[in-house]
């Protein structure tokens, strides 16, 4: 799908927590198709791009739903604040991204993400589930603390209502009781460490990462003592900050911390 430059209208700026904030945007619905998992650039001025995972499955509609943390002390953090707020209409570049739902696959899903990562595998889940509402998907969501999980509602509801989903929660802080339900389940500490205290074998799973090069590189160097199949895991990350191999022949797992 190749990239195109559109205008299109700012229709809501929503607060999910202080730190996040939800745009819906609205504009042809031919401009603005795009493959679950794919993402946006938003042109701040004439010289400056910012990209951003696009938040929900292609509906045909033309709208699209973008999650934005917000860093008061970065310049372009406020400016783009007070672009979404103000404007009336910006000017995109979209699609961009090949870490995308696989549309012929029924593997299994194992989607891993930290803070406003989350925002592509909604639009993954979303399609999946669309696809086949008893798919396997296993969500695992990382943050500092439980408050960062600013959509944790909306992965509860696919909990509750797709019997093929669990949820795991993953604070280093911990979560308390209450977090924990049937098919969701909350983790202490790192997300790599965590999944492999839990997991035992990713063999025959499409693999998905969102997050920072470091979490996701970790999470891989782990998956790959568990069966993870090389070209069956997907992440941005391997686009902008590679490395060779993506992924290792050994993984890093100590065997004996699993005893």
């Amino acid at each position: 799908m190749t990239a195109r430059t559109l205008t299109c209208q700012v229709v809501e700026v929503e607060d999910l927590t202080p730190d996040v904030f939800r745009v819906r945007l609205e504009g042809r619905a031919e401009a603005m198709a795009h493959v679950p998992g794919q993402y946006l650039e938003m042109q701040l001025d004439p010289e400056t791009w910012v990209p951003f995972s696009i938040a929900n499955a292609h509906g045909g509609d033309g709208r699209l739903e973008l999650h934005i943390q917000h860093w008061p002390e970065r310049g372009n953090s406020a400016k783009l604040r007070e672009l979404l707020v103000e404007a009336r209409q910006l000017t995109l570049r979209l699609p961009g991204g090949d870490c995308v739902l696989d549309p012929d696959s029924t593997r299994p899903l194992l989607l891993v993400a930290a803070g406003t990562g989350f925002a592509q595998m909604k639009a993954i889940v979303e399609a999946a589930l669309h696809a086949d509402p008893e798919r396997e998907i296993a969500l695992w969501w990382a943050a500092k603390e439980r408050r960062e999980l600013y959509l944790e509602s909306l992965a509860r509801e696919w909990a509750a209502t797709h019997p093929g989903l669990t949820f795991h929660g993953v604070s280093e802080q911990g979560m308390d009781a209450s977090f924990d339900a049937e098919r969701i389940q909350g983790h202490r500490g790192r997300i790599d460490e965590v999944l492999g205290e839990c997991l035992d074998d990713v063999a025959g799973h499409d693999v998905y990462l969102s997050g920072s090069p470091g979490m996701v590189y970790a999470c891989v160097d782990v998956l790959a003592s568990l069966g993870l199949e090389p070209t069956r895991v997907f992440s941005d990350v391997f686009a902008y900050a590679p490395r060779d191999p993506l992924v290792p022949t050994v993984g890093s797992l100590v065997k004996e911390r699993r005893a």
